[in-house]
């Protein structure tokens, strides 16, 4: 099509840009535009919305002369209902518009086959987008409007939530409903009954600040969990994901995190969740899960994974691979989650006690955005563990590491690069002075209730997966000793040591193992206080929980067992 002052007329020639009229000033603009078979007549789906029916949808055909009462009738005579009092239903166009969701009841006299055409025109994906639903107006149900806000202060009282939103928005733009509220992640949802009213708000929040950030605010689309059908089959699935993912299937980490999506399919009993990323994403996921799932039809839902990170540790024991490549053909990755067998992964509480409260404040002064952490009053931080737990020489590498990704996050953009400063790292650690050649001596280990003998080691890793530093194996292959034969969900944590960089380089290579210490189900650590202070300089102490590191104050450290699988 070519635009000449707004009016379009259609291109039939083999070669017709340079027959086109130009006029000074201006240029023309070429368009493709959807064609369909038949432009007068066609068919669009309807759902049955909360009536009880069991049917998912019906096709109705329809010309530009089919109203919306002409829709309604037929819709309500396939679905086995009694169209002679059409004033106890209505009709629901529902819409996606720049990732925002839209209803709006139609008036019996609209022709849906003209506004199909008239969307079709302008998208062919918002088009596939729209759709219809039949409902009775008397129904309890009433179409909502939910807002995500994030970026608030955390840990506030609903209370003090409820005045910063009125002091945003004013009374007049009040929502009908608050939460749920993510208190740790100064995040909450707010819930309208009217359309008008909850965009209003929406566009005021986007353009708020408080405390100096800008509010993170989304548009979480209405899914109704009734029109999913129960027990689709995966080569289904596999038809569908070939027409493109929906939008509300997808949702951007970086804009919102997991809570967004995981709210919005709070109502589904049966789903999967497909979690592109690395180890630490996964962490995070699954931390949100542990907020919301109880108030989820579906407390625990299956995460598969992609691995975008640069170890994946857990991805390779899950058997996802080492990283994503880009080769792999997208369908495939579906299929794969779908055909893939469902097994339990053991998570572990790690609970740090400090004995110093004012230093462990200046020196952590907070946890990442996607650590699985929490502090209290007392003085104690607690994190769940999905893969491995590390202090000493691999948790001061590891920290040297996340401080150069902090310093320069631009540079650390690929895999590669990222395991090169690694590596050069640990060559700055192996010619430093060696600050943990005493680790042994400054700690207290208890497996299980008993104390175990460290033997002279600058490192120790407690194990949940068999798998560290980018698919290395610490614990090694399986031999005649006292220790049963590990896996990811056996209830039991590994205890191995290591004697320096040199060693963790030669256990990366696959040359040696680590040093097997302990295994059970209960762990404890604590600082011997004496030691510490005279080491005087050297009292703090790095250690990392699934890769995020950072310096910890003398005290107590305990693992165990959660209840969270």
């Amino acid at each position: 099509m070519s635009i000449l002052d707004m009016n379009e007329k259609e291109l039939c020639e083999f070669m017709p840009v340079q027959s086109l009229i130009r006029i000074e000033g201006k240029r023309c603009g070429l368009f493709f535009r959807y064609r369909p078979p038949n432009p007068d007549e066609g068919s669009i789906r309807v759902y049955p919305g909360k009536l009880n029916v069991t049917d998912t949808y019906r096709v109705i055909p329809v010309t530009l002369d089919t109203s919306v009462e002409d829709v309604m009738i037929s819709a309500l005579d396939q679905f086995g209902l009694d169209s002679g009092d059409l004033n106890r239903y209505r009709l629901v166009e529902v819409s996606l518009d720049k990732g925002c969701v839209h209803e709006r009841t139609m008036d019996n006299t609209e022709s849906p086959w003209a506004i199909i055409k008239s969307t079709a025109r302008d998208s062919i994906r918002q088009k596939e987008n729209t759709r219809f639903y039949l409902q009775q107006v008397d129904e309890v149900y009433c179409s909502s409007v939910a807002i995500f806000v994030g970026n608030l202060p955390p840990n506030l009282s609903q209370r003090q939530y409820e005045r910063i939103l009125i002091e945003l928005l004013g009374k007049p733009y009040k929502y009908r409903q608050i939460g749920p509220i993510y208190y740790e992640y100064g995040s909450l949802i707010v819930t309208y009954d009217i359309a008008d009213i909850a965009v209003k708000a929406y566009y005021m929040l986007r353009e708020s600040s408080y405390d100096d950030k800008n509010l993170l605010v989304l548009l979480l689309p209405n899914i109704m969990a009734d029109m999913i059908p129960p027990g689709v089959r995966g080569s289904e699935l596999i038809s569908s994901f070939r027409k493109l993912l929906n939008p509300y299937q997808v949702y951007d980490l970086e804009n919102g995190g997991p809570l967004p999506g995981l709210y919005v399919c709070r109502h589904i009993k049966d789903y999967k969740i497909l979690v592109c990323g690395g180890d630490g994403t996964v962490g995070w996921v699954l931390q949100c899960l542990d907020n919301v799932g109880q108030d989820s039809e579906c407390q625990s839902p299956p995460c598969a994974i992609v691995p975008l990170g640069t170890g994946n540790d857990l991805a390779r024991v899950l058997r996802w691979g080492p990283g994503y490549t880009g080769q792999e053909d997208p369908i495939s990755v579906l299929k794969d989650v779908i055909d893939a067998e469902e097994i339990r992964l053991d998570r572990w509480t790690v609970v740090f006690h400090s004995d110093e409260a004012t230093k462990q404040t200046e020196e952590k002064p907070g946890l990442p955005a996607n650590s699985s952490g929490s502090t209290s009053e007392d003085n104690t931080a607690i994190f769940v563990m999905n893969n491995y737990f590390g202090l000493g020489i691999d948790a001061d590498l590891c920290l040297s590491f996340h401080n150069a990704r902090e310093e320069n996050p631009d540079k650390f953009n690929s895999r590669l690069h990222n395991k090169g400063v690694y590596v050069k790292t640990a060559l700055k650690k192996m010619v430093s002075r060696k600050v943990w050649k005493d680790l042994h001596k400054e700690i207290r280990l208890e497996v299980d209730g008993k104390v175990v003998n460290l033997p002279p080691v600058e490192g120790i890793i407690i194990l949940n997966i068999l798998s560290w530093g980018s698919g290395a194996n610490p614990w090694g292959v399986e031999k005649d000793d006292q220790f049963s034969r590990p896996n990811h969900y056996d209830g039991m944590l590994e205890v191995v040591g290591v004697n320096g960089v040199v060693h963790m380089g030669q256990i990366q290579s696959g040359i040696r193992t680590a040093i097997r210490i302990a295994q059970g189900g209960h762990v404890r650590i604590s600082n011997m206080l004496i030691i510490f202070h005279l080491i005087r300089l050297n009292t703090d102490m790095p250690v990392q929980v699934d890769g995020e590191p950072w310096i910890q104050t003398p005290g107590e450290v305990v693992i165990l067992k959660s209840a969270l699988k």
